[in-house]
């Protein structure tokens, strides 16, 4: 392992949470894992790849959608247990669900999740049948 790889706490698992954040807005995008590999690749590609826990494999995000995530800057949080991307998304489009943003809803005073963003491209367009990020 790298040596600025291993200033990380990673999970008993081998991963770290990784949040993707507008590098211009500052708006959160969405929220992922990494491993050590995705991490390295990241740094190394300058966009973003993840680490896919439900396919057991390495994800670039965009690799079916084509909304990359061209990564500015890396962040670790003071605790080494958390990384933030800053990021340029390229099309708009963070969420599997065709929206900006994966944080959608918010609950409201009736502590019922409500959605608060519209869809900007249906998913089954961006996907055609393939398996979504």
């Amino acid at each position: 392992m790298t040596d600025w790889l291993k200033h990380l706490k990673w999970d008993e698992t081998g991963l770290i949470p990784a949040i993707a954040q507008d590098v211009h807005t500052k708006r959160i995008l969405m929220m992922a894992w990494m491993n050590a590999e995705s991490l390295a690749l990241t740094a190394k590609e300058g966009r973003a790849v993840y680490w896919s826990r439900s396919r057991a494999k390495l994800w670039r995000k965009g690799e079916e959608s084509g909304h990359v995530q061209q990564v500015h800057k890396i962040q670790l949080d003071c605790d080494g247990d958390v990384i933030i991307l800053l990021v340029e998304q390229l099309g708009g489009i963070a969420c599997h669900t065709g929206r900006e943003s994966c944080f959608y809803r918010e609950l409201d005073k009736d502590l019922n999740w409500q959605t608060v963003e519209a869809v900007i491209k249906d998913p089954h367009e961006i996907y055609q049948g393939t398996q979504h990020e």
